[in-house]
This record gives structure tokens, C-alpha cells and sequence, in this order.
């Protein structure tokens, strides 16, 4: 599902900032995965380039069989908008918009009918537990709704991963135990589900941990 073989980053700058080093990573399909590290380790540079939203130096990188390099704008958005889902700590909801047109925005830039994008998005809020909210507006919204309507909006498109960055900063560890039983929930379905995390907790709840040190993957090759 996912292949990064050497795979090097570097902002430049005065002093050039060495991010990522030789990384080696295999995950596959339907695997429940956690990158953890520090902060400035290098997991969310990491992330960006899995989610095709940052570049890379050197290396390769293969995404459910497409090579993931020298990309135009609009071929890497095609391929995130299909390929991908993605759950941020801070939600990254549209406030003017209802939960459901939050969750139905991804179908827009697909190009899918008004009629239709709104009757999946309403699918995924009752899959969790909110067409009740589908009305409301994210500031009417609990911090653990807001991140359910952020995983709804993730899955609408039916995507091959989900890519998770930090989605239980932001959540009390009551709401985070129920955020993270509902990846798990995804995961036995079949979903690849990768997170992002520094909190130990969130880690031991996935199938397997990635630990990234100085840009480094601790241990070698995984």
C-alpha cells in the first residue's frame, strides 16, 4: 500500500535543515499504523509527503502501486482527493458551513451532483452518530463531534487511507478513547488507517508504532 525507500527531505535555507534521512517504511494494506516522535523529529514532514501535500528530495515513494514523484498540482490534488482521507488535530472545519456541507466538500471537487454528495455525506454522519448535527454549524459542535464530522468528511470520498495528524490533540482523554475506538472500528472494516502522534496512549492503541528520531526511523528499516 505504502513504499518509501531512501527517501530524503531538506528545506534550505541559511542552514539547511536535513528533515528527513534515508527513510525506509513499508505499510500494508489494512494495516493500523503510528508514526510517533518528538516534536521536530520529522513525523509531520513525514506525514505531508505521505499524503502528497510536500515533496521529497531523493528516494522513492509508491502509493498503492503509483510512483509519487514529480507530480503536477492537479494530478497530486486527483490523487489525494481519490486515494486519501485526511483527519487534522485542529478539524479544519469550514465554520459558515453545516456539518453535513462540511462532510459533502470533498464530493463537490469531485464534481458529484448536489443531491448526491449530500445523501453520502448523510450517510457518514449517521455511520457516526451524528445526523442529528448534520444542521449545525462546527461552533455549535462538541470537540468530539467536530472530529467525527472531520472523519466522516475523510471517508466520504471512499479513499484507500486514512492519514491522521495528531486527531486526539485537541480532545479531553474520554472523547480521545472514542475517537480512537472509532479508527479501530475502521481498521477491523478494512480501512489502512496511518497516525501521527506523540502521545503514548494513542500509540499502544494501534496494531503497530513507527518511531521516528532526528528524521531518523528508530531501528532501521520497518
Amino acid at each position: 500500500m505504502i513504499s518509501l525507500h531512501d527517501i530524503n527531505k531538506t528545506y534550505p535555507g541559511a542552514v539547511p535543515l536535513h528533515v528527513l534521512k534515508d527513510i525506509n517504511m513499508h505499510i500494508d494494506r489494512g494495516e493500523f499504523v503510528s508514526i510517533m516522535g518528538a516534536s521536530g523529529s520529522g513525523k509531520s514532514t513525514l506525514l505531508n509527503i505521505l499524503g502528497i501535500l510536500d515533496s521529497y528530495d531523493s528516494g522513492e515513494y509508491i502509493l498503492d502501486g503509483i510512483e509519487i514523484k514529480n507530480l503536477s498540482e492537479n494530478r497530486a490534488a486527483e490523487l489525494r482527493n481519490r486515494l486519501i482521507g485526511f483527519v487534522f488535530q485542529s478539524f479544519n472545519l469550514i465554520g459558515y458551513k453545516t456539518a453535513l456541507e462540511n462532510v459533502a466538500l470533498p464530493l463537490f471537487y469531485q464534481g458529484v451532483s448536489r443531491r448526491k454528495r449530500n445523501a453520502l455525506a448523510m450517510e457518514q454522519l449517521e455511520r457516526m452518530g451524528l445526523a442529528d448535527r448534520a444542521t449545525h454549524h462546527p461552533g455549535e459542535l462538541s470537540g468530539g463531534q467536530k472530529q467525527r464530522v472531520a472523519i466522516a468528511r475523510a471517508l466520504v470520498t471512499k479513499p484507500s487511507i486514512i492519514l491522521a495528524d495528531e486527531p486526539t490533540g485537541a480532545l479531553d482523554s474520554h472523547t480521545s478513547r472514542e475517537v480512537m475506538q472509532l479508527f479501530r472500528e475502521l481498521n477491523n472494516e478494512g480501512m489502512t488507517t496511518l497516525i501521527v502522534t506523540h502521545d503514548p496512549a494513542v500509540g499502544e492503541a494501534t496494531d503497530r508504532i513507527i518511531r521516528i528520531v532526528d528524521g531518523r526511523i528508530d531501528g532501521g528499516n520497518v
